[in-house]
């Protein structure tokens, strides 16, 4: 048999759930033995983010993978994609015609792991500790258009909003609307280590040294009652240096299914290569990528100086060079295939044009060449980073209009000096909370948005924002959703890069691997299982 590349359907967007998301039986491994994932995520804690795992701070994709497989959460995101569903609960939805009350209905005899009762109390508990905390992460965030959380005896919970907002439900899937435990959670601290509890189709046993967790073991959880199908009873995730340490693993037999991230050359390799013992899946993706400019630093300040980067800077050579199939150019911070995006940044530059770029700076009376550092994480986001800023670089400085210098550091590092505005320009990728448009702008442009950056436009905030959300249907918003776009092609205060897809790589006898990522990049490490090598 030659070596399976799975190409699976795009099914992005608002659509009708094509999969109900308790499908299959819960059979559980046959083996009896753990499915071993890798993954190339870091997770450190440290003394700028002593408390990766809890709810009320974690704000990544590797992290929030975890929380996801631990910690309940009123709504999930189906299976199959579109609008969420009830987990912990049992009903929710909006109950007015304004969008501004949504209420929930828990699953009779929720029990956090350890045997607790899970009340409508513990939501709102969860919920209030994660807004009061204010976590400098900034995920709380997420739940700002909370206003109060209301209970009525054990089961019911009562969301009353600031003001309209269609895409709540989304935000109550997230891990930040996690339910939690008050006798383990305290309110008014976060919860520091690698230690984690819920009430979710997992238990998790964290293996760590050095502040690092290197490996996280998911054990079924045989309390749990929600919408999920458990297809086996141990899943181990395991951390490894690089993605050519993983392939590594892969190929010796020690890891049974690899995930993010995967280096281009592997992709390309793993395509290409005949083998009976490992399938290659490619699935529709939400990434991005992108360039973030603290607009108070000298350096970028001036707007023009924004503009004619964003004038010079060849996507298409950036993704052939360096990522080939697995990218596409980005004109916007809303992927191509999000229901509101608009190619602004295409209309506003068109081509990389130097001339253009000269322009910009000389009718504002800049000095070439600007000089400024880009910064990029390089243990986060996948070996290609370091490649792709070395492109950056050459494509500004070739322009002359540029003297630019690169500079990498562990996430770990990078994170926090970004969020202290140490960065001028710096390099950050996006998986979205949920598939709208809103989470690919309100995240970076709002209140208390998560880069922490000083870009502030009073029309984006408390017109265009505000007035996209009072909207159910996302196709009747495109146009406010398309006026914030445009606002920021002009304003630059973060620059669009690419789109990318996703890929796992497995062994021939793990089922369940068309779903273990949807394409908002959530590992569901339930659908995996054992089945018959074919």
């Amino acid at each position: 048999m030659n070596r399976k590349t799975l190409v699976l359907p795009a099914v992005i967007g608002l659509l009708v759930p094509v999969l109900a998301a308790c499908g299959g039986t819960d059979s559980g491994s046959d083996s009896g033995d753990a499915i071993v994932v890798g993954t190339t995520d870091a997770f450190t804690a440290s003394k700028d983010a002593p408390a990766p795992l809890d709810p009320a701070y974690a704000y990544d994709v590797g992290t929030w993978n975890i929380l996801r497989q631990t910690v309940q959460t009123l709504m999930i995101q189906p299976r199959g994609e579109g609008e969420p569903v009830p987990e912990a609960a049992q009903t929710c939805g909006f109950t007015d015609s304004g969008n501004e009350r949504y209420a929930c209905t828990l699953r009779k005899d929720l029990k956090f792991a350890n045997g607790d009762p899970v009340t409508a109390d513990d939501v709102k508990y969860s919920i209030d500790r994660a807004r009061a905390l204010k976590a400098d992460s900034g995920v709380f965030a997420l739940l700002s258009t909370i206003d109060t959380v209301e209970t009525q005896g054990d089961r019911e919970v009562i969301f009353h909003l600031k003001t309209a907002d269609a895409t709540f439900p989304f935000k109550l899937s997230t891990p930040v609307a996690g339910i939690v435990d008050p006798d383990i959670y305290a309110k008014d601290k976060l919860r520091d280590g690698f230690a984690l509890d819920g009430s979710g189709p997992y238990t998790l046993e964290a293996e760590v040294k050095n502040d690092e967790l290197v490996s996280a073991v998911f054990t079924k959880n045989p309390d749990y009652k929600g919408s999920l199908t458990v297809n086996n009873d141990k899943v181990e995730l395991r951390n490894f240096a690089d993605a050519d340490e993983m392939g590594a693993a892969l190929d010796k037999g020690d890891l049974d299914l690899m995930t993010r991230t995967m280096s281009p050359e592997q992709i390309q390799k793993l395509s290409a290569d005949s083998d009976d013992t490992v399938d290659l899946v490619d699935m529709s993706g939400l990434e991005i990528r992108y360039l973030a400019f603290n607009t108070n630093d000298a350096s970028v300040r001036t707007k023009a100086v924004r503009q004619a980067m964003a004038q010079v800077i060849d996507r298409g050579e950036l993704v052939s060079k360096v990522y080939g199939s697995q990218a596409e150019p980005l004109y916007s911070l809303v992927p191509a295939s999000i229901t509101g995006h608009s190619n602004a940044f295409f209309n506003k530059y068109g081509d990389p044009s130097t001339a253009k770029a000269k322009s910009m700076l000389e009718k504002v009376g800049v000095t070439t060449p600007v000089k400024l550092t880009l910064h990029y994480t390089t243990d986060h986001y996948g070996s290609a980073t370091k490649k792709e800023f070395e492109l950056l670089k050459k494509q500004l400085n070739d322009s002359g209009l540029f003297d630019v210098d690169i500079k990498g550091a562990p996430w770990a590092t990078f994170r926090p000096a970004e969020q202290k505005g140490e960065y001028e320009v710096y390099g950050m990728g996006w998986f979205p909370d949920f598939p709208d448009a809103d989470n690919y702008l309100a995240p970076f442009l709002d209140k208390d948005n998560f880069l922490g950056s000083p870009y502030a436009n009073s029309t984006i905030r408390n017109t265009l924002i505000p007035e996209s959300r009072r909207v159910a249907d996302r196709l009747s918003a495109s146009g406010s959703l398309t006026d914030i776009q445009d606002i920021v092609a002009d304003d630059v205060p973060v620059l669009p890069l690419w789109q990318g897809k996703q890929f796992v790589a497995a062994g021939d006898d793990v089922t369940g691997t068309a779903y273990v990522l949807n394409s908002s990049s959530t590992l569901q490490l339930w659908e995996l299982g054992r089945g018959v090598s074919g």
